[in-house]
């Protein structure tokens, strides 16, 4: 329960909620003598051991309205949870907050701005979903040329560097490379892995492509139920999200430029570029992430789609192997969004079977 009083909750774009409300005098009180020994921490004063001065002395030096907007932000800090819990607000992320009116012996005045997750008014994800699944799809088929191009791929990698000289005097010919390409024989492929001949290799080579050409096609497939899903759903996208979205951008483009032996700074330089002005590119993409994680997980919630805590154990045990450094709660969040977000992918799939 709440001490605070005349609380009125406004609406504001962006999934923001704005909080204003009163801290009555006598709960300041209460909170007073916990804001003097906190200010008392970090306060140096000739004379006085921190952590130890006197209440007068800190009064004369602060001022007692100091001491009670200290009061107030403890205050707040315990009535928050009160309030958010009392009017069943879903917030996320920190709020910011105002002390609007402070004066001794009166009420705080207090105005709260926090971030909530989003109303999310999809469509009949169930139809949306049924109907990309049902539209045509191009024919997977592995021609006689893309077996040939990953030959022409293979031999290049495996270049024989040639024995050319060229006598004194004469001009070099450019035109005749000193790498010439391998002879795609029986002996050549066995020295590349377990194929007995070339006929093998290019039936191995094959059902490699027919496997990679079915997952672009589901990839696809599922581009185009999230696109679907996009297009028909409504969210007033918190920008916080959107800022967390880009930070993880930001991150993961820094982890491939180090892996490249780039700094991200060298790199906005040599694309004559702004952090600003690549954030801005990037949002787009952003903004349909962050939807597309809130339009699943609303779905998930919908029709009850959990990963078993089985499922999720084995992928973090997996995943923790490669990155041990990160805290373990924050490796099964991730873990259960993705195998979450699997599983709501696959049910929409699934959807027309049914």
């Amino acid at each position: 329960m709440t001490h605070t009083k005349n609380i009125k909750i406004t609406k504001l774009p962006h999934s923001i909620v704005e909080i204003e409300g009163e801290i009555p005098a006598e709960v300041l009180l209460i909170h007073r003598k916990e804001a003097l020994a906190d200010l008392s921490k970090n306060i140096k004063l000739d004379g006085f051991r921190q952590g130890h001065v006197p209440e007068t002395v800190l009064v004369s030096k602060l001022g007692e309205v100091s001491i009670l907007e200290e009061a107030a932000e403890i205050a707040l800090q315990h009535e928050y949870v009160s309030i958010v819990d009392e009017h069943k607000l879903e917030v996320i992320g920190k709020p910011e907050v105002i002390l609007t009116k402070i004066a001794p012996g009166s009420d705080a005045g207090f105005k709260i701005k926090a971030t909530v997750i989003p109303e999310i008014v999809i469509g009949d994800y169930k139809k949306i979903a049924d109907k990309e699944m049902k539209k045509k799809e191009d024919k997977i088929e592995v021609t006689e040329k893309d077996i040939d191009d990953v030959i022409e791929e293979v031999r290049k990698l495996h270049m024989k560097h040639g024995n050319g000289t060229h006598k004194e005097g004469e001009t070099e010919d450019h035109s005749k490379h000193e790498h010439t390409l391998p002879e795609f024989n029986d002996e050549f492929v066995k020295k590349l892995g377990e194929f007995e001949n070339v006929a093998d290799f290019r039936a191995k080579a094959k059902k490699n492509l027919e496997e990679e050409k079915k997952q672009k096609a589901k990839d696809k497939r599922r581009s185009q139920i999230i696109d679907a899903l996009l297009e028909n759903t409504k969210i007033d996208l918190p920008e916080i999200l959107v800022k967390s979205e880009l930070d993880r951008m930001k991150a993961r483009f820094e982890d491939e430029l180090a892996h490249a032996g780039l700094s991200f700074p060298d790199y906005l330089k040599h694309i004559k570029k702004t952090e600003e002005g690549i954030a801005k590119e990037w949002r787009p993409s952003a903004e349909n992430h962050a939807k597309t994680e809130l339009i699943l997980s609303e779905i998930a919630r919908k029709e009850k789609i959990i990963p078993t805590k089985e499922e999720v154990d084995e992928e973090s045990k997996a995943l923790m192997e490669h990155y041990q450094h990160v805290e373990p709660e924050r490796v099964r969040a991730y873990v259960t969004m993705l195998l979450m977000n699997e599983k709501v992918i696959a049910f929409l799939e699934d959807e027309e079977k049914k």
